[in-house]
C-alpha cells in the first residue's frame, strides 16, 4: 500500500483515480492544481506523485521542476499527451515514468510498483536461496545443488530478479522494464528467449517446469521444487 498524491484538474478523472487506487488498498490525496499539489507534498510527503500536465496554473513541466527542488519522491506524469520528445523531456527533467492517457487501472498499478521499487534503498543480501539454487548478487556467481552454473549476464540479471521475488508472479512487461530497462515495453520474445536458456540451464523446460513456472496470461514466478 501507497500514499498516492494526485495533481489533477479534471475532477471526473480524479475521482476515476481514486476510486481505482483505493480498491487496490492506497491511500490517496488530491489536488486539482500546481501549487495546491505543492503544498500538499511538502505536508503530506506521498510515497508517489501521479501528476497532470496541463494544470490550470502552472504547466505540468514547471511543477515538476518545482517538486524536484524540494523532494526525489516518484513522479508519474499521467497525460494526454503523445509527443515523444516532450515525454523524453520530461523523464530527462526527473519524471520517472509516464503513461499517456486513457490507460487501464492495472496498468497504473505495475507503474505504481515499478517506481515504489526503484525508489528503495539497496538491499543488504547478496546472496539468495530458493531451493537448491544460490544466487550471489555480489559477486555475479549462482550454483546449483552446489554445482556452478555459467550464465551470461542478462540471464543472471534476470534469474536475480525473479529470486529477489520468489514466489511473486512477476509480468513480462515488468521484467522488460526492470532487468531490460525498458520502461515502455518492448519485444516479449526477448523474455521468452532468455527464459527458454534460463530453465535449459537449470534442467527443466516450459513443459516440466522445476523453478521457473508459467503463470498464464499473467507472467512467471520462480519457486523451489516441492
Amino acid at each position: 500500500m501507497a500514499d498516492v498524491l494526485i495533481i489533477e484538474d479534471d475532477a471526473t478523472i480524479r475521482t476515476a483515480l481514486v476510486r481505482s487506487l483505493s480498491a487496490r488498498q492506497h491511500s490517496t490525496m488530491t489536488s486539482p492544481t500546481a501549487l495546491d499539489g505543492l503544498q500538499s507534498l511538502v505536508a503530506h510527503r506521498p510515497d508517489v506523485v501521479l501528476m497532470d500536465l496541463g494544470l490550470p496554473d502552472l504547466d505540468g513541466s514547471s511543477l515538476l521542476a518545482m517538486i524536484r527542488s524540494v523532494s526525489d519522491v516518484p513522479v508519474i506524469v499521467i497525460s494526454a499527451r503523445d509527443e515523444g520528445a516532450g515525454i523524453v523531456a520530461l523523464l530527462d527533467a526527473g519524471a520517472d515514468d509516464y503513461l499517456v492517457k486513457p490507460f487501464a487501472a492495472d496498468q497504473l498499478e505495475a507503474r505504481i510498483r515499478a517506481v515504489l521499487r526503484r525508489a528503495e534503498p539497496a538491499r543488504p543480501v547478496t546472496a539468495v536461496t530458493v531451493g537448491d539454487l544460490v544466487i550471489d548478487t555480489r559477486t555475479r556467481s549462482v550454483t546449483l545443488a552446489g554445482e556452478v552454473l555459467e550464465l551470461s549476464p542478462k540471464e543472471f540479471d534476470l534469474l536475480a530478479y525473479l529470486a529477489e521475488r520468489a514466489g511473486e508472479v512477476i509480468s513480462k512487461r515488468e521484467l522488460l522494464a526492470n532487468v531490460w530497462n525498458q520502461p515502455y515495453g518492448g519485444a516479449d520474445k526477448t523474455v521468452d528467449v532468455h527464459l527458454h536458456w534460463l530453465r535449459r540451464k537449470l534442467g527443466e523446460s516450459a513443459e516440466a517446469p522445476r523453478y521457473v513456472h508459467r503463470v498464464r496470461g499473467v507472467g512467471v514466478k520462480l519457486v523451489a521444487p516441492a
